[in-house]
């Protein structure tokens, strides 16, 4: 890898001086490396532009080809929705778990082809994407390989799509943001969360001017975790809450807000801060594992030492002086929340506690009101895929508008509606909160991936369907 540019990191000893508004532009390279607690040398980093991928529209595809690579609960989900959608074939399959590509041939008995299959070697990914006969690769796959199989997929001429997060590293981000101008191939990040509805309907009244200006807005990813000594799979997520702490999987709730406050495409993200409290429970759980099966010993001990904070809250402000707060907690006894809060000058709305609400003053609306709203701003996209994607199903739909939205770009030649700068900034909230909480929460610059761009980038997300939009269903 090339790292003449990019020689963000250097660690060294205690060294005396404050942290504060330091630049904080780069990560280590080696792949989900515990942060160290010493103090950081890291010089500012300027991007020269390559070439600009917002906007960009790769030449028009009649038929999308598929290669699927990880076929866990993500993966089998997308294949369901896939062959769903006109022009697509999936032409392989590959995970390291042979039983799952075999199980999931059985879904194509209704099409009229039948993928490749891979299994069982870890390096089998590879041989896919050096074919000459796949467009796009689709990436759901545990999070230390998404970057480097989204690059290898570029660097032999595939579109990626990778699932979220894109990268663990600011040098992930970096990795795919170079790779992606280089290649001109898109990367874009499978945050299926900017296609659920409410979350649509805002972005649209939002454009329309209904909250007025954006002052602030507010996304989570809140979810109930039961642990399960007796569920010894995807143990590499477990892995990733001991060696990581901070706000290890923001993009849900924070995708939304950013295409909301037009992050990347008239404002950016400029510093943030980030906070944790201490483990007070997984210690305890693991513990208990560990005394009756010495599977979780290993788990306990690092869990002892090092597992994430149950809460972290990380607040962002742009470079418009508006401000963002993302929140991360899977371990705690929480009812699920993305929160979604959007914060005008006009108006509010405030998805959970569920139902959604909106507000112009001291109370929600009214259902009747709140229902008024609704079909006068809701987006072209959701009126036309809407009900379509409530009968695949996919999270309530959403994951298949996503999908749908995806492949109706590659076959039209349209920009695809989140880009690699999304994928990027989105991510780097991750290893930035990283690098704040173990300095004390001091303030971290937000690289500019976009390479000063955002100032003119207009945006991509085309919820109105001004282009395309006529990809059917099979």
């Amino acid at each position: 890898m090339k790292n003449k540019r990019r020689d963000f990191l250097k660690m060294s000893g205690l060294v005396a001086g404050s942290l504060a508004g330091m630049n904080i532009m780069g990560c280590n390279n080696q792949v989900g490396k515990k942060v160290s607690s010493g103090s950081l040398e890291l010089p500012k980093q300027n991007h020269n532009q390559k070439f600009n991928m917002a906007g960009y529209a790769a030449p028009k595809l009649e038929k999308v080809r598929i290669a699927n690579i990880g076929i866990g609960s993500r993966g089998s989900g997308a294949l369901n929705r896939l062959i769903h959608i006109e022009g697509v074939e999936i032409k392989a399959l590959c995970d390291i778990v042979p039983e799952r590509v075999t199980k999931s041939l059985e879904k194509f008995g209704d099409v009229d082809y039948t993928p490749d299959t891979y299994s069982g070697n870890e390096n089998d990914w590879k041989k896919i994407c050096e074919r000459d006969d796949i467009d796009l690769i689709y990436i759901t796959t545990p999070w230390k390989l998404h970057t480097p199989m989204a690059v290898y997929a570029m660097e032999h001429g595939k579109h990626a799509v990778v699932e979220v997060p894109a990268a663990i590293t600011v040098d992930e981000c970096w990795q795919l943001v170079e790779t992606s101008e280089n290649t001109r191939k898109h990367c874009m990040m499978l945050e299926n969360c900017c296609y659920d509805f409410f979350e649509l309907l805002t972005l649209n009244m939002a454009r329309q001017g209904f909250f007025g200006d954006i002052v602030h807005g507010e996304g989570a990813y809140i979810h109930e975790f039961t642990f399960n000594p007796e569920n010894k799979t995807k143990t590499w997520r477990l892995e990733e809450n001991i060696e990581r702490n901070g706000n290890l999987y923001p993009t849900h709730g924070f995708g939304p807000i950013c295409q909301i406050m037009d992050i990347n495409y008239g404002d950016r993200m400029d510093y943030m801060v980030s906070v944790s409290s201490n483990d007070f429970i997984m210690k305890e759980e693991y513990k208990k594992a560990a005394a009756s099966d010495e599977f979780w010993e290993p788990f306990a001990k690092g869990a002892a030492k090092n597992h994430r904070g149950n809460m972290n809250t990380s607040t962002i402000r742009t470079i418009k002086g508006r401000t963002m707060m993302v929140q991360h907690d899977i371990t705690s006894p929480n009812a699920y929340s993305r929160i979604h809060r959007v914060s005008g000058t006009k108006a509010a709305a405030l998805k959970y506690p569920l139902p959604p609400k909106i507000t112009v003053g001291h109370d929600w609306m009214s259902p009747a009101e709140y229902e008024k709203l609704e079909k006068k701003y809701t987006p072209e996209i959701t009126k036309r895929i809407g009900e379509m994607a409530k009968q695949v199903g996919g999270h309530g739909g959403m994951d298949f508008i996503m999908d749908w939205r995806l492949i109706d770009c590659l076959r039209n030649g349209l920009p695809l509606d989140m880009n690699v700068y999304d994928a990027a900034a989105w991510s780097v909230i991750g290893p930035l909160s990283e690098w704040s909480i173990a300095h004390r929460s001091s303030a971290v610059d937000v690289p500019d991936f976009t390479g000063g761009s955002w100032k003119t980038n207009k945006p991509q997300m085309d919820i109105s369907l001004t282009r395309g939009g006529n990809t059917k269903m099979v």
